[in-house]
């Protein structure tokens, strides 16, 4: 019990914990390392300032000593003096940039290294996992956004500093009676402004989680687009990053809206103190203020005190709150990642796609002289290829790697159209849009299954549109070989984590949901490969004695004596027919083959090392 309200109380301190917080240990350490730039920087700062008091100061004193007086060269005297205070200012706006270069770039080498070691860190610890897609934004976009950010906060703060110093030091000078009509506009806006940091922050968060968001979710697509289309889930998956991107976007609405209220709080601490200025003039010369000490005064607003208040309050409105929200992120960042939920996600209201009824037996495959390459000037893959795959056959595609065979399987799915000739299916052209689902017809599995969070029956029946009782899953499960998974996961309604599976497991759950669809064609490329011989010929058993068609792009030889014919693939021409025609017909066949003999145990260990040469 103790234990428990300890962790609890621990975890509700974590969460109360601000960013401020979290961030200002760390800020100090850095800091106090460059106690010498931060010197540097100060010393530069304060020679640029002088022209800040002498703007004013140099102004009235011109006006009232000089050019009211009568006194003509006094007058320039004091605006030479003003003028030289400028250049000087100039000069060491220099020394300030060059003090800048010694904050800004050991920072963002310090959070680049963080972010590359907490990203090997968690690729180590968690191989398994999907690659983190939101890397690609904390190394690019959100580092360049810190150091911008840290260097135009150094630079508009120090200058704020330094500026009100001397704008504060010149008033007093003029008359102290100033500092009462220019402090409190001043202060009000100051307090409105700073009522707005909170809230911009928050939003400033939730667009740059929505940025991470976006980068990992079309980092995934990318990743999966070959199945996304396979699967026919293609309007699913766009419907769901269109969600994504709608996001972002109402963040970034959010986020403008708060800007808009601090451009509220600039005019109210920005304006009105010059308003009030020239308002009071007349009461404050009655008072026997000199027209030299209003006019400095003036001087002081409008080219030193004011645009330095704006700068300082545009920065921290914009880049600290960005700054603030980016470090946190960086520097502390989220734990290991969760595995992302890439469930698909619930349709939304439409016309069900027409349903394509099941040939018996199985569709009927037809090629007539298809010829593709991956590009205009490239080598064609596939070159006037015929074929015909009768209902209900098996076949089996061999060949060595990069022949083609990946590519055949593509192009019968649809998921590419060739340079020339014609694909059909059941009679039917596999790039006419007909409005029909393509996953009722044909399901192809590749190398690399797909499997998602979720359960394992949301897994196997996600080709389903209908579902299917728990017998026909008993069914499909034993068929393929699932079983022992099945029983060492818990059960169909066990949740799943798509990181804690291993390859051959993520093949088998593919297999089943293939098993369970009702597309009458079913494409296997090398979809058994990281199945041991004897799960292949089971997994390859049950789809042939399943209803349908079946085209199995072979990862081991072995594959092509369970087939009805094979077709040999080797860059100059396609060899079709069965084991024994193809012995004799083709020397590639025989070379793939070696010195297997049917009369062989099919999971002998002398295939292993020929097996290797189709993969």
């Amino acid at each position: 019990m103790k234990t428990a309200t300890t962790a609890t109380t621990a975890t509700t301190a974590t969460k109360a914990t601000t960013p401020t917080a979290r961030l200002l240990p760390k800020a100090r350490r850095f800091l106090r390392r460059r106690i010498r730039v931060l010197l540097l920087l100060a010393g530069w700062s304060l020679l640029e300032s002088a022209h800040t008091f002498l703007g004013g100061y140099g102004l009235a004193k011109a006006l009232d000593k000089g050019f009211l007086a009568g006194h003509t060269g006094v007058g320039l005297a004091w605006l030479g003096v003003t003028a030289l205070a400028v250049v000087v200012g100039g000069l060491a706006g220099r020394g300030v940039f060059r003090g800048l270069a010694g904050l800004v770039e050991p920072l963002r080498d310090g959070l680049v290294r963080q972010v590359v070691s907490r990203s090997l860190t968690q690729a180590v610890s968690h191989p398994a996992r999907a690659a983190d897609s939101a890397v690609v934004s904390r190394l690019t976009n959100q580092t360049e956004i810190a150091r911008d950010s840290f260097a135009g906060l150094v630079l508009v703060a120090r200058s704020f500093v330094f500026t009100a110093a001397g704008a504060v030091l010149g008033l007093l000078s003029l008359a102290p009676e100033l500092l009462l009509i220019v402090v409190p506009p001043l202060a009000a806006g100051l307090l409105l402004f700073l009522a707005t940091l909170r809230p911009m922050a928050a939003r400033q968060r939730a667009f740059l989680q929505a940025d991470e968001d976006l980068s990992t979710q079309f980092g995934a697509v990318a990743e999966g687009l070959r199945d996304v289309v396979a699967c026919g889930a293609q309007q699913r998956t766009a419907q769901r990053a269109y969600g994504v991107i709608e996001d972002e976007a109402r963040a970034a609405r959010q986020l403008a809206g708060w800007a808009a209220v601090r451009c509220l709080a600039l005019g109210l601490a920005g304006q009105l103190p010059i308003l009030l200025l020239l308002v009071t003039a007349p009461w404050l010369l009655r008072q026997g203020l000199t027209p030299g000490a209003v006019l400095g005064a003036l001087a002081y607003l409008t080219q030193s005190l004011l645009p330095a208040l704006h700068t300082l309050m545009n920065a921290l409105g914009s880049a600290g709150t960005r700054l603030l929200v980016v470090l946190d992120r960086l520097t502390t960042g989220p734990g290991p990642a969760p595995e992302p939920d890439t469930a698909p996600p619930p349709l939304t209201a439409q016309e069900p796609a027409p349903r394509i009824p099941a040939p018996p037996g199985g569709p009927r495959v037809e090629l007539r002289e298809v010829t593709f390459a991956y590009g205009p000037a490239a080598q064609p893959v596939l070159h006037d290829l015929d074929l015909s795959v009768e209902p209900g056959e098996h076949l089996v595609v061999v060949g060595p790697s990069g022949i083609g065979k990946s590519t055949l399987t593509a192009l019968i799915a649809g998921m590419l159209a060739p340079g020339r000739g014609e694909i059909r299916v059941s009679g039917r052209p596999v790039h006419t849009r007909s409005g029909t689902d393509p996953s009722q017809l044909r399901v192809l599995i590749p190398q690399q299954a797909y499997v998602f969070s979720g359960t394992l029956r949301e897994n196997l029946l996600y080709l389903c549109p209908d579902g299917a009782p728990t017998p026909a899953l008993e069914a499909a499960s034993d068929a393929v070989g699932l079983d022992p998974l099945v029983s060492r996961l818990g059960g169909f309604d066990a949740p799943l984590d798509p990181g804690a599976l291993s390859q051959g497991e993520r093949q088998l759950i593919a297999l089943g949901r293939a098993y369970l669809s009702p597309a009458p064609l079913v494409l296997l490329d090398e979809a058994t490969c990281h199945l041991d011989p004897a799960a292949e010929m089971r997994a390859e058993r049950a789809f042939a004695e399943r209803p349908g068609t079946l085209i199995v792009v072979a990862h081991r030889i072995t594959s092509a004596r369970r087939a009805d014919r094979i077709l040999v693939l080797d860059g100059t021409r396609a060899t079709c027919g069965t084991h024994e025609e193809l012995l004799e017909r083709s020397p590639l066949y025989r070379d793939l083959a070696g010195s297997w003999q049917p009369d062989a145990p099919e999971h002998g260990e002398h295939l292993s090392v020929k097996s290797r040469s189709l993969s």
